[in-house]
């Protein structure tokens, strides 16, 4: 990241890093004070209080440094390919939101890292079965006690949402979010399945590129500038 407002995820890390250095505790169940606490905290648009739930994003650097990471978009051409191999092979295997798998073949089956900007069902989350999760949406009303309790959870700040929408000139996917904070890590390599920037739409849901708040042209050009400055990131053509 280029500037001093793209150095924000820096600040923010180092933030972190000064802030909550240690591993989160284990919790016990919550009670009525704890839920309250969380729904007041999940109220404040402005600040970042529900960042003391997350775990310090040192976890996510030590978590990830040397290691292979396949960060899977929701493409629905990446369904027409055969990298679901390729896919579980990485170290680490990221998904995004639903975490559409239509088939083995395309997708894989091993998910390392869920990242979510919607809440998803229970029985969903069980299915897809992550080591951990990671709220990237500044929409903290969506997220839940229950995941913000996992011992593995991790808070996107809002400060790098900020940062990188400034840059983008609109409000980034979790996809882009993602990127943006992979860059910053000691990871060997990144490879990108089934980003296409809303070409073929997406395996979640019918709506086309200008029914959603994303500029997806600044998205591939982001990505683009960032293949050609850091040679660990890939992304995988479909058509």
């Amino acid at each position: 990241m280029m500037g001093d407002e793209q150095d924000s995820w820096a600040a923010a890390a180092a933030a972190l890093r000064a802030g909550d250095s240690q591993k989160k505790p284990a919790l016990k169940p919550a009670g009525l004070l704890t839920r309250l606490i969380f729904a007041l905290q999940r109220r404040r648009r402005k600040q970042d209080t529900l960042l003391p739930w997350s775990v310090s994003v040192v976890d996510l650097m030590e978590e990830l440094e040397g290691k292979s990471v396949a960060l899977v978009g929701n493409a629905r051409a990446l369904a027409e390919t055969d990298q679901g191999a390729a896919i579980d092979a990485a170290d680490i295997v990221i998904r995004i939101n639903r975490a559409p798998m239509p088939s083995a073949r395309s997708h894989g089956s091993r998910t390392t890292w869920l990242a979510l900007a919607t809440s998803l069902p229970d029985a969903k989350l069980e299915r897809i079965s992550p080591a951990r999760i990671l709220w990237m949406s500044p929409k903290r009303k969506r997220l839940s006690l229950k995941i913000a309790r996992r011992a593995d959870f991790y808070l996107y700040p809002l400060t790098a949402f900020r940062a990188l929408q400034t840059r983008l000139g609109g409000a980034p996917t979790t996809g882009a979010m993602l990127i943006d904070l992979l860059a910053t890590t000691e990871s060997a390599q990144i490879t990108l399945y089934g980003f296409d920037f809303f070409a073929s739409q997406s395996l979640s849901g019918s709506r086309r590129a200008d029914q959603v708040p994303h500029d997806f042209s600044s998205e591939s050009a982001f990505v683009q500038d960032l293949i050609a400055r850091d040679d660990r990131f890939h992304l995988i053509a479909m058509r």
